[in-house]
């Protein structure tokens, strides 16, 4: 039982990890070679959703570990379509200067708002194809790579001391005006101690005993994508020169307070 488990984990760890590679990498080789890709990422994200649907039907490792790699591929998707700046918000441009409050608010929803509604409308597709469906490994994945998107992008609004523009594309650019530079606060420490918490939680359950071999792969597949939440937010204290992965702290922009 361990040992499925360790080998579900390590499983879920290569994928995440290759995945989120590629799609950096893809990123910063500029945005014509990304926007060839799409394409070819759109045919994937067509064959992700026959995996998730074949995967859904049946508890065993097997289908488990089908649903979890079709969910990355197709959470690889929309970071693609982001990235390239096809599918990002009906607003693209800089914060307007001295932006605060509910105006900031709405600025910095306008910028991301058609690519979060169309993950919303994905997860709405997946729950409806989960209906009376025994396997959940592939709902679960999306809904934990969800929330720890949600998690980063309130981090990002509400201020943290590196927020890492330095990775964005020139197209997108942009965005870092819409960035806080600010020392860390509650709801910074809120969510790096229940992300942590709940990757703790994950690998403990991995370690006991499930009912079906699913439910055993999923509890070691969890920690893959929950295993960069805690370390994503907390990096976010960490000077990226100091990792030797790019500048540290960039002065704040229009809109941004320090």
């Amino acid at each position: 039982m361990v040992s499925d488990t360790l080998l579900a984990a390590a499983f879920a760890l290569f994928c995440w990890w290759s995945g989120t590679g590629a799609i950096l990498w893809l990123d910063r080789q500029g945005g014509r070679l990304a926007g060839w890709c799409l394409p070819l990422f759109s045919v994937l994200m067509g064959l992700s959703f026959w995996g998730v649907s074949s995967s859904m039907s049946a508890s065993d490792s097997a289908h488990a570990y089908l649903g979890f790699a079709s969910t990355i591929v197709m959470w690889g998707w929309h970071e693609l379509a982001f990235l390239t700046g096809w599918l990002t918000g009906p607003r693209r441009a800089p914060m307007s200067a001295g932006a605060t409050g509910w105006r900031r608010l709405r600025e910095s929803v306008a910028v991301i708002l058609w690519h979060e509604l169309v993950l919303i409308l994905n997860f709405a597709v997946l729950v409806y194809m989960q209906s009376g469906q025994p396997n959940h490994t592939a709902l679960c994945t999306f809904a934990l790579l969800w929330c720890m998107r949600v998690s980063a992008k309130l981090n990002l609004f509400i201020g943290i001391p590196l927020h890492g523009e330095q990775y964005l594309p020139p197209h997108l650019s942009y965005l870092a005006s819409y960035f806080r530079c600010d020392r860390p606060g509650l709801w910074y420490v809120a969510s790096v101690g229940l992300a942590s918490g709940f990757w703790a939680w994950l690998l403990w359950s991995g370690w006991h005993a499930h009912e079906t071999l699913s439910e055993l792969a999923a509890a070691g597949f969890a920690p893959g994508p929950g295993d960069s939440g805690a370390p994503a937010h907390g990096g976010a204290l960490v000077d990226g020169k100091t990792l030797g992965l790019g500048h540290g702290p960039q002065p704040p922009r229009a809109g941004q307070t320090g």
